[in-house]
């Protein structure tokens, strides 16, 4: 594996970065900091002195709409769609318009902050979960599917694949698996974090490609990774996998 960097963008007067989520479908970045800052960057392929790969920007648009820190951003390729939440639990939706980003919807619970958000693999539902354990399932046109109050402090979410399960992280560690419709069916066991303390969880992505995706001997290949703040990230075959792989 090749690693190189394509471009370095600036971020104006020093901004902190929050957060940061890439369309890789149709090449979009966003990139939420303090103050509100929101900006859609777009990188173009281009070809630059000596034959090497660089990227010139062909939009930078801010997006103006959230006052505090914007911590939580993500895509919605099939529907050209991005929803971002600040710290003060305000969600925006937008939407794309003669190519520009346009705000389309906007909520706030006034309650707790959102921890993260994720829209479903076909981009037909989101997932938005709350820090004090409020969960709210809603569908691509704005409609409400549900919402339930479950008994966790909440960081994290991710949906299968198929859109069947939805996989909580708390910010105890913990990793529970439930159905599309909120009934809690198990606690995936997780062995990166046997040993060593709770250690926060940092990242949970669930490959799209699952379950067709094989290794080098035509076995089930991991498809899940649980990552944590210490460095370990666990790689599994599934929720369920008892024997999962610890890097």
């Amino acid at each position: 594996m090749f690693i190189y960097l394509s471009k370095k963008i600036a971020i104006p007067n020093g901004v902190h970065l929050r957060c940061a989520s890439w369309n890789a479908t149709e090449g979009w970045i966003a990139c939420g900091g303090d103050e509100g800052m929101l900006k859609v960057l777009k990188l173009e392929s281009a070809t630059v002195k000596g034959g090497q790969q660089g990227g010139n920007l062909s939009m930078n648009q801010t997006l103006e709409g959230h006052k505090g820190s914007v911590v939580v951003a993500d895509w919605n390729p099939r529907h050209d769609k991005l929803t971002t939440s600040d710290q003060n639990g305000l969600i925006i939706v937008w939407m794309l318009h003669k190519g520009m980003w346009f705000e389309e919807m906007i909520n706030n619970r006034n309650k707790s902050v959102v921890r993260d958000m994720r829209w479903s693999k076909d981009g037909e539902k989101i997932c938005i979960a709350y820090e004090d354990g409020h969960v709210i399932v809603g569908g691509a046109g704005g409609k409400r599917l549900w919402g339930k109050d479950l008994p966790l402090t909440l960081s994290l979410c991710e949906w299968s694949p198929d859109g069947r399960f939805v996989l909580f992280g708390t910010a105890s560690g913990q990793v529970l698996l439930y159905d599309s419709s909120g009934h809690p069916i198990a606690e995936t066991r997780v062995v990166a974090n046997e040993g060593v303390g709770a250690s926060p969880l940092v990242a949970i992505d669930w490959h799209p490609g699952a379950p067709q995706v094989v290794d080098d001997r035509g076995g089930a290949a991991p498809t899940l990774a649980v990552c944590f703040a210490n460095g370990n990230v666990q790689l599994m075959r599934g929720a369920g996998d008892d024997a999962p792989l610890v890097l």
